[in-house]
């Protein structure tokens, strides 16, 4: 889930324009305009690359990969290219290298590197998938809150149902290779295409995951690594997505004191009285919804609200439907909502196994609803992966064979991406990286918060190599 890091709502808009093809021959990429995006610009340039759909069947079936391109204006400074990805999955990436721009990455990185962003295999202008899902199908969200075991067994159902459209769609057939270790390998095909003898990387959330294994089977190829509120070494699997529950626990702390020191906005003058009315308002709106609000979508709204270092938002929605008022909806993902669950779906239950007795999704369930009462019953539930055929090929481990070039960059009371698991995924690479832990909330470090520490360290290593050690960023600086 990563709806609230602004680049989820902007991957890409609305395509009219199409992305000019090419061959995928070295440094033979033709440059053209861009699909319509959300940061329209003369600037961002944009091309197709063309890969197999089976890296194991390399003179089979081909899709392709949209590619962009935000060029370095300074030829004396240019050192290469930095791949880029906003996280997902699911989510676009092309219109990225125009969003870093926007929320101003420095003039410095800026001048050092053609940015290059790209929607993922099975996103977007990529070739995309789909599970042919319903409206009421979407609605029921990513993580519905089950009250007990017969809500488990409720979900089961529906987690089959999705996993048979899948499999059943006109695209069923991608679904095995939509995969993150695919898209690495689509990402070095983008390299090759590039005429680049290495590239360095700037993944966000899902994205770091990405960008850990990308840099573990081209650890040749890896130049400069930053990876931004990562996931642990397994990736989205069972244990990342029961994680959300133990973020929200961590963030939600920041809200609950937030709120306090707000009275007017009516939650509580203590972070208990907060944290009270948030398991109040979510028994009422199970009882009795507002505008489609039950409890489950409420838990929902609130750990995306999490995500922003701002929290203005989510204690007006609070206040609101403790008035009998709903939040106003979100605009819809530029990728589409479908899409965007279909590739999520195909790169989540296909880079892993997942348990498949209901049993087990139930016994899961009872423990994190004690363990994080707050959202843990629902980062538990049973999803299609349950029902899923079993991975393609077996996961990539990340160990710490390769080049010491990987910096980590992380917020303590991450919502999404955890600090247990980054440190998990710290302790996998070994000496291979190094962590700046922020003392902030929200979801994303770099650029998107405005901790000075963590944003000149990071845009420090981009342009000059220089990698600190293992450094913690004290809240404010």
């Amino acid at each position: 889930m990563r709806k609230a890091l602004l680049v989820a709502a902007i991957a890409v808009l609305g395509a009219t324009t199409a992305v000019p093809a090419v061959s995928a021959a070295p440094n033979t990429l033709t440059w053209g305009p861009c699909p319509a995006g959300a940061f329209p610009t003369p600037d961002l340039q944009c091309t197709t690359v063309n890969v197999p759909l089976d890296y194991r069947d390399p003179g089979g079936r081909r899709i392709d990969i949209a590619v962009s391109r935000l060029p370095s204006k300074n030829p004396e400074k240019r050192r290469g290219v930095l791949l880029t990805n906003p996280g997902g999955p699911g989510g676009g990436g092309l219109d990225y290298p125009q969003l870093l721009k926007y929320v101003q990455l420095p003039q410095d990185v800026l001048d050092s590197y053609d940015i290059i962003g790209f929607d993922p295999r099975g996103v977007a202008h990529s070739t995309p998938v789909t599970c042919d899902l319903t409206p009421e199908q979407i609605a029921v969200g990513n993580l519905p809150y089950p009250n007990g075991p017969a809500d488990v067994v409720k979900q089961a159902a529906i987690a089959k149902r999705e996993a048979e459209q899948c499999a059943g769609s006109e695209t069923g057939s991608m679904l095995p290779y939509i995969t993150t270790a695919n898209t690495a390998r689509d990402m070095d095909r983008i390299r090759t295409a590039l005429g680049e003898p290495k590239v360095s990387f700037l993944g966000a959330s899902y994205g770091t995951y990405l960008g850990a294994v990308y840099t573990t089977l081209f650890p040749e190829r890896s130049d400069r690594i930053v990876l931004d509120s990562s996931l642990g070494p397994g990736g989205y699997d069972i244990d990342a997505m029961r994680g959300f529950g133990r973020g929200m626990e961590d963030r939600f702390p920041d809200f609950a004191a937030f709120a306090a020191k707000h009275p007017e906005y009516g939650l509580g003058t203590t972070p208990a009285q907060v944290t009270a009315k948030f398991h109040e308002l979510a028994a009422r709106l199970d009882r009795t919804p507002v505008e489609g609000i039950t409890g489950s979508v409420f838990r929902g709204l609130t750990f995306e609200g999490l995500y922003s270092t701002d929290l203005t938002k989510l204690a007006e929605d609070w206040q609101g439907l403790e008035q009998g008022r709903a939040p106003k909806p979100q605009a819809e993902p530029v990728t589409g909502v479908e899409n965007l669950l279909a590739s999520r779906f195909a790169v989540i239950c296909g880079d892993s196994a997942w348990p498949r007795s209901i049993a087990s999704y139930q016994l899961d369930v009872a423990i994190d609803r004690v363990r994080y009462p707050l959202l843990g019953a629902a980062s538990a539930n049973i999803a299609a992966c349950a029902y899923w055929a079993p991975p393609a090929e077996p996961r990539v481990r990340i160990t710490g064979h390769g080049p010491a070039n990987v910096l980590m960059v992380q917020n303590q009371r991450d919502p999404g991406t955890p600090l247990s698991g980054a440190r998990k995924l710290r302790a996998a690479f070994g000496e291979r990286a190094r962590m700046i832990t922020i003392d902030q909330g929200g979801h994303g470090a770099y650029l998107f918060t405005p901790n000075k520490c963590g944003n000149a360290l990071v845009t420090e290593y981009l342009v000059s190599g220089k990698r600190p050690d293992d450094t913690f960023c004290a809240a404010g600086n």
